[in-house]
């Protein structure tokens, strides 16, 4: 099914306030918001010594996909067409191990518990959040914790992640769409890469396949040490491919036509496979790390699943896929949230074989 939604989002005026843990921060290069308070923020989770910066994407137009030239391109990146996006924040690195274990191993609750610490209304609201079956394997594969990407997390987990982080702060944070991931990986280039188009510079910018050894092993490496893109974000090239909201349709860009400009362009996922992941990672080949390279889901990123039955939060046989959060500036409606499938939703699959009640 293709599907495209039009969102109306006016600029506004956004305060971030120290009830949120919000605590805005010096906004990265990026053109005006129209005269608007909208700036980058450090975004603290209570309780916790944990935060994370979130970068002030303006939006505007851009031309999605690449061209028939385009060194390592693939079919279903065409035909190029032109993309509006609205104004969103993008996590600067991709979500760590320190962050999404405070909500999957509920650690935030077990300190609370254990200094008999009152908890807030956000917080109640954040512990009713279902949270993953314990895994019975390790889902780093040894290549560590601290200050390193979450990996082997289905979508359905990176959503009920973001479902846990919206009650926890009482900011709306999701999945970015894959135009808006598109549109802030580029950050204002049309080349391959957002650096240019010479892949022999790729070492400067991104983890890959041909740099990432350790001691002679090949593994992901803490968030942020590459040098970012003009927006600010770092490892949108590699590291880990991450999670967007769609449904992968290798045909999904011929909705447009050349005289049309998409509208929050977004292919809503029904099924559980496959949806996208964007990036490239720490496995891939250069030009899977491009700005407008696609990559899909499949079954065998959970083959050896030992939980059995195999479980709706984990892929173990994908340890290069990870993710990164957005907020949106207007937050959408319920309404919206449900139409367009933004939060999570037990994939239909794991429903018809009732691996999981959520």
């Amino acid at each position: 099914m293709r599907w495209l939604h039009q969102w109306s989002i006016p600029f506004v005026a956004i305060t971030l306030t120290c009830s949120s843990g919000a605590i805005a921060i010096a906004a990265e290069e990026q053109p005006a918001a129209e005269g608007k308070e909208f700036q980058a923020y450090k975004q603290e989770i209570q309780g916790t010594d944990v935060s994370f910066a979130m970068v002030a994407i303006v939006g505007g137009e851009f031309t999605m996909g690449s061209p028939d030239g385009e060194l390592g391109r693939g079919a279903d990146e065409g035909p190029q067409h032109r993309v509006r996006v609205e104004s969103f924040w993008m996590g600067k690195c991709e979500v760590t191990w320190n962050e999404f274990e405070l909500w999957s191993l509920q650690t935030t609750l077990q300190e609370a518990n254990r200094k008999k610490v009152n908890r807030s209304p956000l917080d109640l609201k954040a512990d009713a959040i279902t949270r993953p079956t314990p895994s019975y394997v390790d889902l780093t594969h040894g290549m560590g914790t601290r200050g390193c990407p979450a990996i082997c997390i289905s979508q359905h987990a990176a959503k009920k992640y973001c479902e846990w982080l919206s009650a926890k702060t009482g900011l709306y944070y999701r999945l970015p769409t894959e135009a808006e991931w598109e549109y802030a990986c580029r950050a204002g280039t049309d080349t391959a890469y957002s650096f240019g188009d010479d892949p022999s510079l790729l070492d400067e910018y991104a983890w890959h396949d041909g740099n990432c050894d350790v001691d002679g092993v090949k593994q992901y490496h803490p968030v942020g040490l590459k040098k970012p893109n003009p927006w600010g974000l770092y490892d949108m090239h590699g590291n880990v491919a991450e999670w967007v909201q769609d449904k992968y349709e290798a045909s999904f860009y011929n909705v447009s036509s050349a005289d049309q400009i998409a509208d929050s362009p977004l292919c809503i996922a029904i099924r559980e496979y496959p949806r996208v992941t964007r990036g490239g990672s720490w496995m891939s080949q250069p030009s899977l790390t491009r700005s407008a390279a696609r990559q899909p889901s499949t079954k065998k990123w959970k083959e050896s699943d030992p939980n059995i039955p195999q479980s709706a939060w984990y892929i173990t046989d994908a340890p290069f896929v990870g993710f990164r959060v957005v907020r949106p500036l207007r937050t959408p409606t319920l309404e919206e949230r449900k139409r367009q499938r933004l939060d999570a939703v037990v994939p239909s699959d794991v429903v018809e074989n009732r691996l999981m009640v959520d």
